[in-house]
């Protein structure tokens, strides 16, 4: 369950920030309320883990200074401003600045938990942003969320710090199950537009007619926008780009070329296509398709990405053993070499469902790998990939498989590996280097 969101309460009138307080804790919000704005300073900085709902009229430090200082510690920091009746010209003046929205006094209670709830998720999704362009920048933690130490994927890290940075339009195709949409949260992440809106939709989750709606409005319910006005300055993500219709594909190509260069909204476009013999450049217009594919990205298949597939199978194997309170299955090399050899039509899709149903069977004491690569399979015994490996890749890929597995299990201690695996020290140092293991990550 998500920790709850903070609320930062400033009001120089006790009766009030207590009663804000008061009826945003029942909300379920962790509230902390302060008598002025040089108190608040003193707990409000940086990736502040919450919202402010501030007065403007306060003695000393006004709201008005107060949102100021604000925006200039965390710009991206949602600032909810309480007005006096008749202060409508400072509240534009406060949003101006940079405050997220404004209440007018007296406002209705159930208003107040709306914004706050608004405010805390854009903040959420924004520090969340932080965290990823922060490891995304920082090559020691950048394998918690793209796992994997194949050339493909450091070419793949490489493509989303580059591509991050620019300002244009991006396509991102793959086969399915390759974590596009993964990546093109970590293009949000990683560029200057980190902080700003990220809006994702589907183009084939809706007809025509609600499809016109949502990309370019009008939409009056429950006082939506649409999704272009929405990501304003931001990224807009369409999934499955190839099912937009020919006369919105002209629309959005529209709305790009009135952008200008450099665009204000960024357009990630993933195509989902699976229709055999066909490519995203087949069904979209060729200048969208050449508008969107300047900056392409094209997510590689788990089977081309060799000991990758025995990383993420031992990950997720481990994070399903203690979501279900068991152990995580052994690999033997018979089933890691199965594994390898599996061609994976789901990519890590598949693989995530065959690591969680592995860590059940574990559980059960029944069951092999094998056994569901072939429930996975057609065929009556694991299907192979055409892609054939030398066996050297097979025994090495294993090889890392088993000494990360067991530093894993002996929390780094070199003693009781080489105990285990029967390895004097040298050798054993001499595969963790050659494997990029480090004991530090074990401790």
């Amino acid at each position: 369950m998500a920790q709850a969101m903070k609320i930062a309460i400033v009001d120089d009138e006790q009766d009030m920030r207590q009663s804000i307080s008061q009826w945003l804790a029942l909300s379920g919000f962790d509230t902390e309320t302060f008598g002025s704005a040089e108190d608040a300073l003193k707990s409000v900085g940086p990736d502040y883990p919450g919202a402010v709902v501030s007065d403007i009229k306060m003695p000393g430090m006004d709201g008005m200074q107060f949102l100021k200082k604000l925006m200039s510690v965390d710009s991206a920091l949602p600032v909810i401003m309480i007005t006096g009746h008749g202060d409508v010209p400072m509240a534009v003046e406060a949003m101006r600045v940079g405050a997220y929205d404004f209440l007018e006094k007296p406002f209705n209670p159930d208003r107040m938990t709306e914004l706050a709830k608004k405010a805390t998720q854009y903040r959420r999704l924004m520090l969340d942003n932080r965290a990823l362009r922060r490891e995304l920048s920082d090559g020691t933690t950048l394998m918690k969320k793209l796992i994997g130490a194949s050339p493909v994927m450091d070419r793949l890290r490489e493509d989303i710090l580059d591509l991050g940075q620019a300002d244009g339009h991006v396509l991102i195709d793959g086969e399915t199950g390759t974590g596009k949409t993964l990546v093109a949260h970590a293009l949000h992440a990683v560029g200057a537009k980190a902080g700003r809106k990220f809006v994702l939709m589907s183009c084939a989750a809706l007809d025509e007619e609600a499809l016109t709606r949502r990309l370019f409005g009008p939409l009056e319910e429950n006082g939506q926008i649409p999704a272009l006005e929405e990501a304003r300055a931001g990224t807009l993500v369409l999934e499955d780009i190839e099912a937009l219709p020919q006369a919105l594909q002209a629309r959005l190509l529209t709305w790009m070329n009135e952008q200008g260069t450099p665009a204000e909204t960024r357009i990630v476009a993933i195509s989902n296509l699976q229709e055999q013999g066909k490519t995203c450049e087949d069904v979209l217009r060729p200048d969208l398709y050449f508008r969107l594919a300047a900056m392409k990205i094209t997510l590689p298949p788990l089977r081309q990405r060799g000991e990758d597939i025995l990383m993420l199978f031992t990950h997720f194997g481990e994070l399903f053993a203690e979501e279900y309170g068991c152990d995580a299955p052994q690999v033997s090399a018979q089933e890691a070499a199965q594994l390898l050899q599996a061609p994976w039509p789901g990519n890590i899709r598949q693989l995530i469902n065959v690591a969680e149903r592995a860590v059940l069977q574990n559980r059960r004491g029944t069951g092999t790998i094998a056994s569901l690569l072939m429930a996975e399979s057609e065929e009556a015994e694991p299907a192979m990939t055409t892609e054939g490996k030398p066996l050297k890749e097979y025994v090495e890929a294993f090889e890392r498989m088993l000494i990360d597995n067991t530093m894993r299990r002996h929390k780094g201690s070199i003693v009781n590996v080489m105990d285990e695996l029967c390895l004097p020290r040298r050798t054993l140092n001499e595969k963790m280097a050659k494997y990029g293991l480090q004991r530090s990550d074990y401790l």
